[in-house]
C-alpha cells in the first residue's frame, strides 16, 4: 500500500491594522495566532492605540514586524 503525505494545510492570515483615533497608522499581514496576539500585546502597552485584526487580506500588505519587535514591550 502506498501512502501520501498529507498536504499542507495553508497558514490562516489576517490584516492587522493600528489606529491612533480614526487614523490608520499602518496595515499588516501576519499568521492568525500571532495577529491575535499582537494586538492584545499592543493594546495592553500602548492604551492610545487600538489593533484590530480582520480577513481583509491582500498581497500588498507588509508583513507584521518580528514578534521580538513588540513582545519585549509588554510585561
Amino acid at each position: 500500500m502506498i501512502t501520501h503525505p498529507e498536504p499542507e494545510r495553508p497558514v490562516e492570515q489576517r490584516r492587522v491594522r493600528v489606529w491612533f483615533g480614526q487614523h490608520l497608522l499602518h496595515d499588516y499581514l501576519a499568521e492568525a495566532t500571532a495577529a491575535e496576539r499582537y494586538a492584545e500585546s499592543i493594546g495592553r502597552r500602548f492604551a492610545g492605540l487600538e489593533v484590530t485584526v480582520d480577513l481583509e487580506v491582500s498581497a500588498d500588505l507588509s508583513p507584521l514586524p518580528c514578534e521580538q519587535l513588540w513582545s519585549v514591550l509588554t510585561p
